[in-house]
């Protein structure tokens, strides 16, 4: 039996307190009295950048296998449980984490830590059930990407932006690895990664830390920590040119997807480029007037649609993103020139000061406005946990984000956003005669 007096108290940070139980497992608590309500998340640190050549795909199915009972809580019945409780659950997987969650009235937080202790060592992998919920898997696929042009032009992207990275497969894996997959290849990445030293459990809502701590110790300190495979590093080579990539799909309009390579952020109190680079994408596309959108769609009426985007946490590599569709008459060949021309721009005359100003007053204001929500406070606390970034990073990129100058902005354009760093793909839109609407996934219920 773990001993509740081995547990190691790690350094609180405001409201949050974190602390990690005898067998590796990590508690952290953050308290939020306005509503009787509580958001119960356990996060595995692994995605499907984890994942074998063949067995693309594996950590997403076993997502959905988690829900396909224990010995004590039978297939189909874990859902039934927590609705009669009052509460609602799901699960996600991304590329490096997979997250399970529960949202309850606070005095049955002891249920949800009672259900997901029971799953993480107590899993059973039913052929059967493997053999049906494989079936689901691919039909989500081919709803998901398979039947949408935008999401195959943004999977190609991706496998052409990443050569060696593991980022270069899509999260719900390829088709042909979908089909080949077997519940031996559950099971094994279950007792692979499945233990309480690869997971922390986040608790936010009305709850007292001390009390919540002596739950996670009563239903996760018992299970046995596991001896988790080597990491090894896994850097993506330096890109040599531009890349271009053309996909033949079904649609209406044509579209343009624009990766660069950039930095994600790594030392949070050191690094200056990553917030700088979330500020660019703010100038870029932050709101209705922000440059792409005032310029290319309403101005100049090259676009009837358009995008920027950059998400600085991560456990891997890190790409800034633009996208659009041409309006009619135009082509992607002079949307991209158009994007570029806006690109081109900052980096020769920057920004200006009153713009900078707005953009890091609505920049910091999204990320304000997520914690007014307790199931994004978990969010946030759980990504940056899992990206192994220390929990004051949160307060920490509000502080960095308010520090970015308009010279930042505009350094960060010219280093980054080149030629060398870019992939960019295109959709080129085939006739839609002939094609059938999606049908809804049978059984689908979990997100990535």
């Amino acid at each position: 039996m773990w001993l509740l007096a081995a547990m190691l108290p790690f350094q609180a940070m405001a409201t949050v307190h974190e602390y990690k139980l005898a067998n590796g497992m990590k508690v952290i608590v953050k308290e939020d009295h306005r509503a009787p309500v509580v958001v119960s998340q356990v996060w595995y640190r692994v995605g499907s950048m984890d994942e074998f050549n063949g067995t693309t795909g594996v950590a997403h199915v076993l997502e959905h296998m988690m829900f396909k009972g224990t010995r004590a809580v039978p297939a189909g019945e874990f859902s039934k449980i927590v609705a009669a409780a009052g509460g609602r659950e799901n699960a996600f997987t991304s590329r490096d984490h997979t997250a399970y969650f529960e949202q309850l009235q606070k005095s049955r937080l002891d249920l949800a830590l009672k259900l997901e202790a029971d799953r993480m060592h107590n899993l059973v992998l039913s052929p059967k059930e493997f053999a049906k919920e494989i079936k689901v898997v691919m039909e989500e696929r081919r709803l998901r990407t398979e039947d949408k042009p935008q999401a195959l032009v943004y999977e190609d992207l991706m496998a052409a932006a990443y050569e060696a990275h593991p980022y270069h497969h899509p999260i719900i894996g390829w088709m042909n690895d979908l089909e080949n997959l077997t519940d031996n290849d559950a099971r094994n990445w279950y007792r692979r990664w499945y233990a309480p030293n690869n997971a922390t459990l986040v608790v936010v809502g009305d709850v007292e830390p001390e009390a919540t701590l002596k739950l996670a110790q009563r239903y996760f300190g018992s299970i046995k920590p596991a001896a988790l495979p080597q990491r090894k590093p896994q850097v993506e080579p330096v890109q040599r040119g531009i890349k271009r990539v053309s996909v033949k799909a079904p649609a209406k309009l044509p579209y343009l997807a624009m990766g660069y390579h950039v930095p994600p952020l790594r030392e949070p109190n050191k690094d200056s480029d990553p917030y700088a680079l979330e500020v660019l994408a703010g100038v870029l596309d932050g709101n209705a007037s922000a440059r792409l959108n005032q310029s290319l769609v309403r101005e100049q009426q090259i676009a009837v649609s358009i995008g920027a985007g950059y998400d600085l946490i991560s456990r891997g590599p890190a790409m800034f993103m633009l996208d659009g569709s041409p309006a009619e008459g135009k082509s992607v060949a002079e949307l991209e020139t158009a994007i570029r021309g806006e690109i081109e721009k900052i980096k020769q005359d920057g920004v200006t000061e009153e713009e900078l100003q707005r953009v890091k007053a609505q920049v910091i204001a999204s990320q304000v406005y997520q914690r007014d929500s307790m199931f994004y406070q978990a969010m946030l606390i759980g990504e940056v946990e899992t990206a192994g970034l220390p929990l004051n990073t949160l307060e920490t990129r509000l502080a960095k984000l308010k520090e970015v100058t308009a010279a930042q902005v505009q350094e960060v354009a010219r280093k980054y956003l080149i030629d060398d760093h870019l992939t960019v793909a295109v959709l080129d839109p085939q006739p839609l005669d002939g094609v059938k609407p999606a049908k809804p996934v049978p059984g689908g219920r979990h997100a990535n």
